[in-house]
């Protein structure tokens, strides 16, 4: 699984906007090829910053779809944010609550 987050620092009056905005790229995500789901995390003890959060199959359909929508959905973002922080990461174990508790 490829995991793509986006660090944020969000002003709290652009948070709704913000929100609209994550609610938009998580529409298309959701229609495109390999994508498995989207959150958007706070992070805890930082002042205003959030996290975008896009699991895919692969980075390769996590590409395919940036390629395609990235520029135009951020001309259509309202939200006045500044990015902290891109980070691609793959995942190499996991573990969900029913796994866990048969082990």
């Amino acid at each position: 699984m490829f995991i793509h987050s986006v660090l944020f620092e969000i002003e709290p009056e652009e948070i709704m906007a913000y929100r609209k905005d994550c609610k938009m790229w998580a529409g298309y995500a959701g229609k495109a090829k390999g994508f498995i789901r989207y959150m958007t995390v706070k992070r805890l003890d930082y002042k205003n910053q959030f996290a975008s959060v896009y699991e895919w199959k692969t980075k390769s359909f996590h590409d395919a779809f940036m390629k395609k929508y990235h520029d135009w959905l951020v001309s259509k973002s309202e939200a006045k944010v500044k990015v902290l922080g891109y980070y691609n990461l793959k995942s190499q174990q996991e573990t969900r609550a029913a796994q866990a508790r048969q082990a």
